[in-house]
C-alpha cells in the first residue's frame, strides 16, 4: 500500500483497506498485490490534489485604483480577500513575492504598497 502511494507521490494521505475472507487464500503475494490494488483504485476514484506553498501579500491601493488593479493582481497570483475602506486592500497569494512587488509597483505606478504577512498552503 505505501509503495503505491510512493509510486504516485502521494503525501498527507492515510490508506486503510479491509479484507473479508471469502474462502480463497491469496498468499503473501497475493495479498500484496490485493492491497496495491485497492489503493490504486481508490486513488483513481478520489482523484489527488496539489498543495502549494504560497507567500501570502497585503496589496493596499487607492480605490480608484481598484479596478484595474484587481484583474491584474489576479494574474499573478491567488487574490483571496478584498477590503475596501479609505484604501482598498487585496490579500494575495504569490509564489515569488520580489517578482510580485515589482510588478504591482510597475502596474500601480508606484502608488500601491505591498507588504508580507506569512505563508499558507493552498491547494491548486
Amino acid at each position: 500500500m505505501l509503495e503505491v502511494l510512493t509510486r504516485r507521490e502521494v503525501s498527507d494521505v492515510v490508506a486503510v483497506v479491509t479484507r473479508w475472507f471469502g474462502g480463497t487464500l491469496l498468499g503473501a503475494g497475493g495479498l500484496v498485490r490485493a492491497y496495491g490494488d485497492a489503493v490504486g483504485v481508490a486513488l483513481d476514484a478520489a482523484g489527488t490534489q496539489e498543495r502549494r506553498l504560497l507567500h501570502t501579500m497585503r496589496v493596499t491601493a487607492p480605490v480608484v485604483d481598484a479596478g484595474a488593479l484587481d484583474h491584474r493582481l489576479r494574474t499573478l497570483g491567488v487574490v483571496s480577500d478584498v477590503e475596501y475602506g479609505a484604501d482598498v486592500v487585496f490579500t494575495v497569494g504569490v509564489r515569488d513575492p520580489d517578482r510580485f512587488a515589482a510588478e504591482v509597483a510597475a502596474a500601480s505606478t508606484g502608488r500601491a504598497s505591498v507588504e508580507s504577512s506569512g505563508t499558507s498552503w493552498v491547494d491548486a
